[in-house]
């Protein structure tokens, strides 16, 4: 087990480890308004993911909502007045929200969404962030920002792009328009869809392959991925050679091909 000890912000994120120590579940914990998410919610995420990237035990971090009916259901609206009517208070959630998501999309382990009924603005932002989205087949998704007169930030519309194309991306922010999970799965908004009483097990399928996989190998394809979707002259070849070459001389590496000659599974240490 790790050392580690994760303790949230609040009480409206809930955060624990899997008994092997390999996964950290970061789960939003407002049923009650269908785990829309408030600021205090907002600021949590960040703490918990400096946490696990300290954390050499954790391969896999999973976001998901309480109870049966959402993973988040968008922003907690009861708060719009007192933070985002004013300049200088929409100023500060924005940048929040922004720090939060950029936290979960620059996080340098593997993240996956485990999504169960209502994914709806905000809740579509936490999940583009992730690198794995899997939902279960009653959940809705929408991004309902034109019906409500926001702006969206660059950083949510080019991840919504990234993911479905701009065509999609039009349709779906243009109309606010809700799409069932197998819509979702169809235009690449999630990765993979299965029945409602399945996604535990779909959920641990993942976790027992990010625990067994190297995860040097792993982390690195994330950053060179990362690289990749960056406009050419800004893509880091240094690095991702760098990133590769720590594949090849690492223990890992070693372990892996001995456990591949001896016919047995190999055991990675991230070394």
């Amino acid at each position: 087990m790790s050392s580690i000890q994760y303790v949230s912000t609040t009480d409206r994120v809930k955060a624990w480890m899997d008994p092997d120590g390999s996964t950290l579940h970061i789960q939003f914990n407002n049923p009650a308004r269908h785990n829309a998410l408030s600021v205090d919610m907002w600021e949590a995420v960040n703490p918990l993911l400096a946490q696990a990237e300290s954390d050499d035990k954790i391969r896999l971090v999973v976001f998901s909502g309480a109870g049966e009916k959402a993973f988040v259901s968008g922003a907690d609206i009861t708060q719009f007045e007192d933070m985002r009517a004013a300049k200088e208070a929409v100023t500060r959630y924005e940048s929040m929200a922004e720090q939060a998501l950029m936290g979960i999309y620059n996080f340098s382990k593997p993240t996956l969404a485990c999504i169960r009924g209502y994914c709806i603005g905000g809740g579509v932002n936490v999940a583009m962030s992730c690198d794995i989205r899997i939902s279960s087949a009653d959940a809705v998704f929408s991004i309902p920002a034109a019906r409500l007169g926001l702006g969206y930030r660059y950083s949510a519309l080019k991840n919504l792009v990234d993911l479905v194309g701009p065509a999609v991306a039009k349709d779906l922010f243009f109309t606010a328009r809700r799409i069932d999970a197998q819509e979702a799965h169809d235009v690449g908004l999630i990765t993979r869809v299965c029945p409602t009483e399945k996604l535990n097990d779909l959920l641990s399928e993942y976790q027992q392959s990010l625990a067994a996989n190297a995860p040097i190998t792993v982390s690195a394809g994330k950053a060179i991925i990362a690289q990749i979707l960056k406009p050419s002259p800004e893509i880091d070849h240094q690095m991702c050679n760098q990133l590769i070459r720590n594949c090849f001389e690492s223990e890992d590496y070693a372990e892996g091909r001995s456990a591949f000659m001896g016919k047995r599974k190999p055991v990675f240490r991230g070394k």
